[in-house]
């Protein structure tokens, strides 16, 4: 079959027309929605240059982007692929956060029909089927809001169906709904005595001890190195910190990984409390005769705190080992006080995060001087510390006045 030629005797390519009546150049081409569409030109160069416009275009999957029936996910991968100034962990925070609750079910809608009303009831059913804590909710609110408002500046969808959504939930939820609350004094010296005192559990009381009294997140303390430890000065030095998840789009599989501190604010100088320099002189000690840690992770090594098979701990770990010791304690402090005809100290189910809230509220207890508590923390913004300091100082008002009434005898 003779191929197709224009005016100048230049063969056309599929799709490509030549109108002789008026001299102009069309490429014909199938939408995602099935019509027929055309673009139009003066030439054949021009005509090809918005052809391979067009076929870029389509690849990238922008048609169906423009007319609002891509789903969400579509929009979250073109949103997360313009974040180029996350720091690695923040950004695999992200993905992981998106993949495990949002883009097998409600990732696959289409972002054109997406109402306040669908991201809503998406939310409650995260808090109430899932079982999510509120806090967890607020990391996939904060990566589906901004995904959401790409939208709406490309001009994709007039409002963002986020908005106001994270208030309402906290609304209907009450205010201190999955808020991390700290031990009472009286359950963190339980946990850390039992820990301490048990044949089973002994071996975490270092480590229990350094984030009880430091304030660190897990990921810093999981990160610190001996090099790390001034003993002479009685200094930690904050500079990195190390997170556990899945690397690869392939495998669940999760690694550790080796990135600064959360913020910018979490590099920092912690001094040691007496309690915290015994504990790493302890394990110090210990490590000289069983010999020092040579983990490798992106290049670091020498890390304090270890497991039996020599690797690092993972937060999970670190948590299961919470749950096994809390458990313990609670059965053996529930008989012990019945034969002692007490009340007994039950203490409650907890996180390692909890370990650092629990940390900055005995600080509260005892520092008034807000901006110390956050160089300490680490925390970016001073209203994370207001927040804590806030909820501390309640209390201490309640016990004030209780005591004020037992001691003000004037009524």
């Amino acid at each position: 079959m003779a191929a197709r030629k224009d005016s100048k005797g230049r063969a056309l390519r599929k799709g490509e027309i030549y109108r002789s009546s008026d001299d102009r150049y069309a490429y014909g081409y199938i939408d995602p929605f099935g019509k027929r569409r055309f673009i139009y030109a003066n030439d054949l160069k021009q005509l090809r240059e918005r052809e391979e416009k067009l076929i870029k275009d389509q690849l990238d999957g922008l048609d169906v982007y423009v007319a609002g029936s891509a789903d969400l996910n579509y929009v979250f991968d073109r949103y997360i692929s313009t974040k180029s100034e996350l720091r690695s962990t923040t950004y695999t925070n992200y993905t992981y956060m998106y993949d495990r609750f949002v883009r097998d079910g409600f990732g696959k809608k289409k972002i054109g029909e997406i109402k306040y009303s669908d991201v809503l009831y998406f939310y409650y059913d995260l808090l109430n089927e899932k079982k999510l804590q509120i806090n967890t909710l607020e990391t996939i609110h904060t990566v589906l809001h901004p995904t959401f408002q790409l939208a709406v500046r490309d001009d994709i969808i007039r409002k963002n169906p986020s908005d106001g959504v994270m208030a309402e939930m906290k609304k209907k939820g009450g205010k201190n709904k999955g808020v991390r609350h700290a031990l009472t004094l009286e359950q963190q010296r339980s946990f850390m005595s039992y820990t301490a005192n048990s044949p089973v559990f002994s071996h975490w009381s270092p480590f229990f001890t350094a984030l009880l009294g430091t304030g660190c997140r897990i990921g810093e303390m999981i990160g610190l190195r001996w090099e790390d430890i001034d003993f002479e000065k009685r200094l930690i030095d904050i500079n990195h910190s190390v997170t556990y998840y899945p690397r690869r789009d392939d495998t669940y599989k999760c690694e550790f990984k080796v990135s600064l501190p959360k913020t910018e604010a979490g590099k920092r100088i912690i001094p040691m409390m007496d309690a915290v320099y015994n504990a790493f002189q302890e394990e110090y000690q210990k490590q000289i005769e069983e010999g020092f840690n040579v983990t490798v992770i992106d290049g670091m090594t020498d890390f304090i705190f270890t497991n039996r098979f020599g690797s690092l701990h993972n937060p999970s770990a670190v948590n299961r080992a919470i749950r096994r010791i809390l458990e313990a304690h609670n059965t053996e402090e529930i008989v012990k006080a019945k034969k002692e005809r007490r009340k007994p100290v039950i203490i409650p189910h907890f996180s390692c995060h909890h370990l650092r809230h629990t940390f900055c509220s005995r600080f509260c207890e005892n520092e008034t001087n807000v901006k110390v508590i956050q160089a300490v923390m680490g925390h970016a913004s001073i209203e994370t510390t207001m927040d804590i300091y806030a909820e501390v100082t309640d209390s201490k008002k309640r016990d004030s006045f209780e005591n004020l009434a037992r001691n003000l005898d004037v009524f």
